[in-house]
This record gives structure tokens, C-alpha cells and sequence, in this order.
């Protein structure tokens, strides 16, 4: 597996390059966006890892850029606390997050998380036979191409994240799930006390499936438990 790292810090990119090497990944180490672009032009990556504070065009910016031109997964390197950063780089489609300073086994482990989830959707779609298709309120998902679809067919762009959070409340409909059930049913890791991750990817689905997004139908919020998916879901091949 090849991973860019993004970050003007050279210290920070030059650790996290050795201990990634270290546990047998190969690693490119830039500074910019311009760097980026061309490590980008130049060789074939799985994963990228994001530092949102740096020089000239900053990590949000390039967050959108990747995520409009590419398919590759992005984890994004955040201030200790910068919420509104967090929050706004999952808008854009990132696949997680780690707050600096940070624990390079939890870098690692996220890594390893977001590059399982990336190689089961390409397996996924390599495979020509039936896969489930689960169907709800006049939506298709097809699990195995991992592709959703509207009533009257239109094909609708899910991130990797959103497609295991949709995932995750299809097969558990009409059951509320709190944060915690939902990470690490569709990410598989635990929130912490401030994460909310959940709460953004929920906000894009429902941009996405719901009429009106502010009176959803589909994904709905109980107080003081969760989210559920309030709908009849149907299982076919």
C-alpha cells in the first residue's frame, strides 16, 4: 500500500513516514498542494493523509479537490479542538479523522481501518455474481457494486462513509442506534466524548434521501437515543 502524506510539518511527516514504513506501507512525504498534485501526477497512492493548516492552498481546499478529481480514501490531520474543521472536511468527504498530537498506533489503526473498508468496496464491485440489494422507501442499494440508486433510477454518488452508515441502518431498520452502535457498526471504531462524525454523515444522507432534509422521513432522530431508520427495508438478489 502507497500513502501521501500532506503536511508542512516536517517533522511530524518525517516520524509518521518511518513508523509507517516501519509496519511495511510505502510513503511519500509533501508539503503543499502543488507537491501534492504532482506526487499525485507522478505515482499511484491508496490513501492520503491531510493536514488541514497548511501553507498557500489549505487542507480543506484540498480536501475538496481530491475528493471531486479521485476515489481515494483521505484522513485528515486536525487541530486538537478545531471542531468546526473536523466537521466541515467530513462534509467534504473524508473518510476520518485524527487530532493532533496524536498516538501513531492510532494513526496506524485508522489507516488500517480506512483501507479495509476501501479494498471490500473495490472486491466488492470486482465480483460478477448477484449481490444483495436492499431496498427502502423507493431506494436501491446495491451492496455489491455499492452504488445507490432513486426511484426513478438515477445513480447517486456515496462516499465510502456514507455508504456504510446507509449500510449499517439497513440492516438494523426500524432499531435506534446510538454513535457509539454506529461507528463501530459502520467504521468500526468508538466515539470519543466530542466526535461527531456520525451526526455529519447522517446530515449528507439525508441531504441526499430525504424530500426535506429538516423533516426527515427516512433517517429519523429519537432524542436521547440516536438515529433510526424508520422505513421497510426489503432484501433481494
Amino acid at each position: 500500500m502507497n500513502i501521501l502524506i500532506v503536511d508542512d510539518d516536517r517533522e511530524i511527516a518525517s516520524l509518521v513516514s518511518e513508523f509507517l514504513s516501519q509496519h511495511g506501507f510505502q510513503v511519500e512525504a509533501v508539503g503543499d498542494g502543488q507537491a501534492m498534485r504532482e506526487a499525485l501526477a507522478r505515482n499511484r497512492f491508496d490513501l492520503v493523509i491531510l493536514d488541514l493548516m497548511l501553507p498557500g492552498e489549505d487542507g480543506l481546499s484540498l480536501c475538496r479537490f481530491l475528493r471531486d478529481t479521485t476515489a481515494l480514501p483521505i484522513i485528515m490531520l486536525t487541530a486538537m479542538g478545531s471542531e468546526t474543521d473536523r466537521v466541515v472536511g467530513l462534509e467534504m468527504g473524508a473518510d476520518d479523522y485524527v487530532s493532533k498530537p496524536f498516538s501513531a498506533r492510532e494513526l496506524l489503526a485508522r489507516i488500517k481501518a480506512v483501507l479495509r473498508r476501501s479494498t471490500r468496496r473495490d472486491d466488492d464491485s470486482a465480483v460478477a455474481a448477484p449481490a444483495e440489494v436492499l431496498e427502502f422507501s423507493g431506494w436501491r442499494l446495491e451492496t455489491g457494486r455499492r452504488q445507490l440508486h432513486s426511484a426513478d433510477g438515477v445513480l447517486v454518488e456515496l462516499t465510502s462513509g456514507e455508504f456504510d452508515l446507509l449500510h449499517a441502518f439497513l440492516t438494523n431498520p426500524r432499531r435506534v442506534l446510538n454513535r457509539d452502535q454506529l461507528l463501530d457498526l459502520a467504521r468500526g471504531r468508538v466515539s470519543g466524548p466530542f466526535d461527531r462524525t456520525i451526526d455529519v454523515q447522517v446530515g449528507r444522507l439525508r441531504r441526499k434521501l430525504e424530500t426535506d432534509p429538516k423533516k426527515p422521513e427516512i433517517l429519523k432522530t429519537v432524542r436521547g437515543g440516536g438515529y433510526m431508520l424508520a422505513t421497510e427495508v426489503v432484501s433481494t438478489q
